[in-house]
């Protein structure tokens, strides 16, 4: 999954944040890394709200403080050892007046240390990777008993089966947007990758499981769904007709369901790209034309050692179909310089393919060895100057292509889903179909709602624009009629 960084469970109402638990404990998640760790962060509330616990996005004022944690990028164990510190203060601080502080690890970084956890930091009374979220009330109540709980199994199905649902309000909470997971685990086996170790082989959520879940948030008001999976496109779960289906064929699936206005993935690999998937985006206009195609490198070589089994010219290829069935699709990609062996000329092969391709957005970054992956093992591991001036040169390409697409949206009108108060007062924020935030003069009763704005200007990363009046633009309970 792409590295996104959150800190808490974003998004939460202030009567969720501020309901101390008169009668009932609260929760501070912490949450590191990918789109995965933050859905789960919400898994992991929805499993102990049964149990008294209310969401805070204070630490201070928790009961439990839970640290979802990510194993990506470098030194990541590292940084959960020195977050924890920090928290063997206020525990101290806690137990001096007489009030327990529960501490909990969970995420990659668990799953990957696990006991060491437990031996390096006995601040921590629990230890637990992805595939016991739904099992966290029963741990919590061990961890209670005084019991230092390591629980780093690999039962993804199970988890699936047992997924704690949400309440209406919860939902709501959180926004007119929402992540679902449908599929877990990597069965790639890339050269530079944890995921595989810490998240396990792939499974796949079925087709019914999804669907409930998708309509249980399109009832609570969400209008946006982005699909996620460490290898989504690799989804391939049971159907109600007892077969398997593929990620296109959900896609399709999931455009029926009323409310649901908008159908987003990520994040894929381009050996599971097929030609139904290819169809979606040529078919449904539901499905965003911005796609998160990860390649890594430009070059055969770096490929190969990657393990990626694609080539550059597979990668070209691809990209061709998929713009020739929907020519507005925005590519969004990864890359890591620096890998092992990687020459001058292999990275020139990058800039190469970056050129060649032009990428509307895309994460960057140097190769950092993660212990246990064939990457570390290799030799003519490469200086981190070198890697530096790499990453500067290709992150310069990056930007500029990232600004240009910006800028060849001036001028144009696109439907935005607003979806918070933006940071001035009468501002607000939504998404452009190609997922970059939009900042518009507009009432707050514009929020859930679609309505079409027309950009007069851009910087890198945002959007700017005016409503387009007028017209009558749908909102999630009837329609909306931006005044002339």
């Amino acid at each position: 999954m792409t590295d996104n960084s959150a800190q808490g469970s974003a998004g939460r109402t202030a009567d969720d944040v501020n309901a101390k638990g008169r009668q009932g404990r609260n929760v501070f998640v912490k949450t590191y890394g990918c789109q995965m760790n933050v859905y789960d962060s919400d898994r992991m509330a929805d499993a102990l709200a049964p149990e008294g616990y209310s969401l805070t996005q204070v630490a201070d004022d928790a009961d439990l403080i839970i640290l979802n944690t990510c194993h990506i990028r470098e030194k990541a164990a590292e940084k959960v050892y020195s977050e924890l510190g920090r928290l063997r203060l206020l525990k101290a601080e806690r137990e001096k007046s007489g009030k327990r502080l529960m501490i909990g690890v969970a995420g990659c970084v668990a799953q990957a240390e696990g006991e060491e956890i437990a031996r390096r930091a006995p601040v921590v009374d629990l230890v637990f990777g992805p595939q016991s979220y739904h099992r966290l009330p029963e741990l919590v109540a061990r961890a209670g008993n005084g019991s230092t709980v390591v629980e780093t199994g690999f039962d993804v199905a199970d988890k699936f089966e047992h997924l704690a649902k949400p309440s209406a309000k919860a939902v709501r909470s959180r926004g007119v947007t929402a992540f679902l997971t449908v599929q877990e685990g990597c069965d790639k086996f890339c050269t530079f990758c944890v995921v595989p170790y810490t998240r396990g082989a792939e499974v796949s959520r079925s087709v019914g499981q999804i669907v409930e879940e998708a309509r249980r948030l399109a009832d609570a008001g969400v209008r946006e769904v982005t699909l996620l999976g460490q290898n989504v496109n690799a989804w391939h779960g049971e159907g109600p007709d007892g077969r398997n289906w593929g990620l296109g064929e959900l896609l399709f699936r999931l455009a029926e369901i009323e409310g649901i206005d908008r159908l987003r993935y990520t994040t894929s690999h381009p050996r599971d790209m097929d030609d139904a998937l290819i169809a979606a985006h040529r078919d449904l206009d539901i499905l965003m034309p911005y796609l998160h195609l990860p390649v890594q490198s430009g070059s055969d070589r770096v490929l190969k050692a990657m393990n990626r089994k694609h080539t550059r010219d597979v990668y070209f290829r691809l990209i061709e179909r998929i713009r020739e069935a929907r020519p507005d699709m925005a590519m969004s990609g990864d890359f890591i310089v620096g890998f092992p062996g990687e020459s001058d000329l292999d990275f020139a092969d990058t800039m190469d393919l970056v050129e060649r391709v032009g990428y509307a957005s895309a994460f960057s970054f140097k190769y950092s060895s993660r212990p246990g992956t064939p990457g570390a093992a290799m030799a003519d591991q490469i200086d981190e100057t070198v890697k530096s001036e790499r990453l500067a040169a290709l992150q310069d390409l990056l930007v500029r292509q990232q600004r240009a697409f910006n800028a060849s949206l001036k001028g144009k009108r696109m439907d935005v889903l607003f979806e918070k108060p933006g940071r001035h007062a009468g501002q607000l924020v939504g998404r452009s179909p190609w997922l970059q935030p939009v900042q518009v003069d507009a009432p707050e009763s514009l929020i859930g709602a679609f309505a079409t704005v027309e950009i007069d200007d851009v910087s890198t990363n945002s959007l700017f624009g005016r409503l387009v009046k007028g017209q009558d633009r749908q909102e999630s309970n009837g329609s909306v009629a931006i005044p002339a």
